[in-house]
């Protein structure tokens, strides 16, 4: 009967701890995308010291495998106790749920009320390089913002300071059209607001099973 029991709660319990085994994946898939993904990178290393993007870019990283092992970590403590009826792997099991609630939740309430300091930072590093391309400051950016073109598939933006023909034409890959309205910072916009909202997904489905 004793070992009835155990099988049952094992049985109970092990479709919660794969849950939060994949979940716990997840978030560590989508932290190393973020980190070392072709058009955060791309920013991450263009962008000056004073920008406050490579911090955050750095920040969401380490969070984001520290949060994802923690969930991994309870899951596995939780099977064990439920294995080897260990209240003190229970207590450590509950602490870990606990520790990754508690980092959850900021994470959530950041994406929330800071979500506009990475878009900026972002089209701030695409207006510096815009800039000093269009004043000829070096090739070397003029490269730069070459690699951003390709990578967001876009073209120049809208500029006050007269006439960007020669920028775009020099940097634009071959085939993208200005005229289109594939301006450099609506592209950054939209794709930073899809990742964001996948991240919110993400989180939201994970605070909903912690709790």
């Amino acid at each position: 009967l004793v070992c009835t029991q155990q099988e049952l709660l094992l049985c109970q319990s092990l479709p919660k701890n794969l849950l939060f085994q994949l979940l716990g994946l997840s978030i560590a898939t989508l932290s190393t995308i973020t980190h070392y993904g072709l058009h955060f990178t791309l920013i991450s290393n263009i962008s000056l010291e004073s920008n406050s993007y490579r911090v955050i870019h750095h920040a969401a990283f380490y969070f984001g495998i520290c949060l994802s092992m923690t969930l991994i970590l309870a899951a596995l403590l939780s099977s064990a106790a439920t294995v080897q009826e260990s209240q003190c792997l229970t207590a450590m099991g509950f602490f870990c749920f606990a520790l990754a609630f508690c980092g959850l939740i900021p994470a959530a309430c950041w994406r929330y009320t800071h979500s506009t300091e990475v878009e900026n930072s972002m089209m701030d590093v695409y207006d510096l390089v815009y800039e000093e391309v269009r004043r000829n400051a070096s090739s070397f950016r003029r490269h730069e913002l070459t690699a951003i073109h390709e990578a967001f598939q876009c073209c120049g933006k809208r500029s006050p300071f007269g006439d960007t023909a020669n920028v775009e034409r020099k940097t634009c890959p071959s085939g993208q059209v200005r005229d289109a309205g594939q301006d450099c910072l609506r592209e950054i916009q939209d794709f930073l607001k899809k990742h964001m909202d996948f991240v919110s997904m993400l989180l939201g489905i994970t605070i909903g099973f912690t709790v």
